[in-house]
């Protein structure tokens, strides 16, 4: 029996994930979070050989928590469900040493086939999002907005990182003011979110 944690935090799809597992006769769902930072409790207790877990969770994002979760039970497997394909995010996983990591609209069938592959150590990567991994956008930002951004994607305050590149400080606001407008963001953090997941830094 393969036992499997599942982190998703919308209750609808949680159920209806745990539904369909529940017909594989060599699947059980020993675990259901709803938030990123209880993944690892969670999987402490209740040892899972495989983790499915969304990209995107309140409290701690699923890479985070993918990579503490290989650190202290690096026999857990994980499986990432993604609802994009990004080369940012895919190196992201890759570093977390995920094996998996598949669009959210896969069929339950492939789900499962998934999981058991990821049990046995194997490498699961779905097609089309590592086609769209593989074809980047280019970044709209030039190369000193992506110094500035990737300087506070580090979180280094707007003063260290104009001393080190050089800036005056109204400059690297700007400079961040820009980004922000360029890559039509929400926020400063948006910006670097997006930056990210672009593999743009």
């Amino acid at each position: 029996m393969i036992r499997t944690l599942l982190a998703e935090d919308m209750h609808l799809v949680r159920g209806a994930i745990v539904a369909l597992l529940a017909y594989e006769e060599d699947i059980e769902v020993v675990a259901e979070v709803s938030r990123g930072d209880r993944i690892l409790s969670a999987a402490r207790s209740s040892r899972p050989d495989v983790a499915v877990i969304d990209i995107d969770l309140p409290g701690k994002d699923g890479l985070t928590a993918a990579t503490e979760l290989h650190h202290a039970l690096p026999g857990c497997g994980v499986l990432i469900l993604t609802g994009v394909g990004t080369p940012g995010l895919l190196r992201r996983a890759l570093d977390a040493r995920v094996l998996g990591f598949l669009a959210k609209d896969t069929p339950s069938s492939r789900l499962a086939d998934a999981i058991r592959r990821v049990a046995q150590g194997e490498r699961v990567i779905d097609s089309e999002l590592a086609i769209a991994a593989m074809n980047p956008t280019e970044s709209p930002l030039t190369q000193r907005e992506l110094d500035v951004i990737g300087a506070a994607a580090q979180g280094t305050p707007v003063s260290e990182i104009a001393i080190s590149l050089l800036l005056s400080e109204g400059t690297v606001r700007n400079y961040l003011s820009s980004s922000t407008a360029k890559l039509s963001a929400r926020s400063r953090i948006d910006a670097i979110r997006i930056a990210r997941e672009s593999g743009w830094i």
